[in-house]
């Protein structure tokens, strides 16, 4: 079978022929239909995460795809692809067949296909989190409701952030999204502003008069600093990603003076909350309540998917599609 494969830390990944795998006890066998392209991935193919897979290795921690062998499941069970250690301590999603532990397999929700199947849980379930549990939107300040929020979202073209965007505004907020350019703006949907961040002018106007009581930053990096400014004194500020840098210098006594709460999103931690909201924010999807972009790529075009997840430019999520 065909799978792509890391052979070098922080080099783009090749696609090799490789045995078919044939599961082991406890173990279902999946043709894999669509293959997510992750932010983890990324990560973990730099060779600077804390789990380091054995090179060359199977790329690919989520997926959706249809059970050919298990012991618990029907065959053509249509089933989501996370967790159990793919793509991180056994092969992962990046191929035509993989293996998964059958604990691990959850059931696509009726109605949502291979492309959303394989790309929805993290956005749809961090976005949620990031804004309610998290950034407790709506519940900051004893009598302030969602409709007296403020929420701005850096890096609203991505696939968590496009989510927090929409589902903001269906909690009743007023939402502001950040965006690389007129490009990214001109696809927002009607009622959300949009402030171009490469202009450095407009972003620092924005900023200027402090409207936002909740940043959602997907992007990290220095600019961070910048965003920031833009939340009110007792206002919060949700860290979800880092695209934009892992690293940034506070100077303390501003922070401290601005009064602005940093707030981390932790979704391994949150493993069992994000279970609980996967299949209701799927029936979402499902109903045309809330959407999410997807693009596909063959497996041989895994390095160019890898390069626009990197920069920013993947609109929504990237989905690897095996041959039929």
């Amino acid at each position: 079978m065909q799978a792509v494969r890391i052979h070098r830390w922080g080099q783009p990944p090749a696609v090799d022929e490789v045995p078919r795998p044939v599961p082991g006890e406890g173990e279902t066998l999946v043709r894999v239909e669509a293959a997510a392209v992750a932010h983890l991935d990324l990560t973990v193919a730099g060779g600077s995460f804390g789990i380091k897979p054995e090179l060359p290795y199977v790329g690919g921690v989520e997926g959706c795809g249809v059970v050919v062998d298990s012991d618990a499941l029907e065959p053509g069970t249509r089933v989501v692809l996370r967790g159990g250690g793919l793509g991180l301590v056994r092969p992962g999603t990046w191929a035509e067949y993989v293996t998964v532990k059958t604990a691990a397999l959850t059931p696509v929700v009726d109605g949502l296909g291979p492309a959303l199947g394989a790309t929805f849980w993290v956005p749809t379930t961090t976005a949620h989190t990031a804004l309610h549990a998290v950034g407790r939107l709506g519940d900051w300040l004893d009598g302030v409701d969602a409709a007296a929020e403020h929420v701005v979202v850096a890096g609203a073209a991505g696939a968590v952030g496009s989510v927090a965007v929409q589902l903001a505004r269906r909690a009743g907020a007023t939402v502001t999204a950040l965006v690389l350019d007129e490009e990214q703006a001109a696809a927002l949907s009607d009622g959300v502003a949009a402030v171009v961040t490469t202009d450095a002018d407009a972003l620092k106007a924005f900023a200027a008069d402090r409207p936002a009581t909740l940043l959602v930053d997907t992007v990290g990096g220095t600019g961070l600093l910048e965003r920031l400014r833009a939340v009110r004194a007792g206002g919060r500020a949700v860290l979800v990603g880092y695209v934009g840098g892992t690293e940034v210098s506070l100077e303390l006594s501003n922070w401290l003076l601005d009064d602005v709460a940093m707030l981390p999103v932790n979704m391994i931690r949150r493993d069992r909350e994000s279970r609980e909201l996967a299949p209701r924010l799927a029936e979402l999807l499902v109903s045309g309540e809330l959407s999410l972009g997807v693009e596909e790529f063959e497996l041989g075009e895994a390095g160019r998917a890898v390069e626009l997840l990197r920069s920013g430019r993947l609109r929504g999520r990237g989905v690897l599609v095996p041959r039929a």
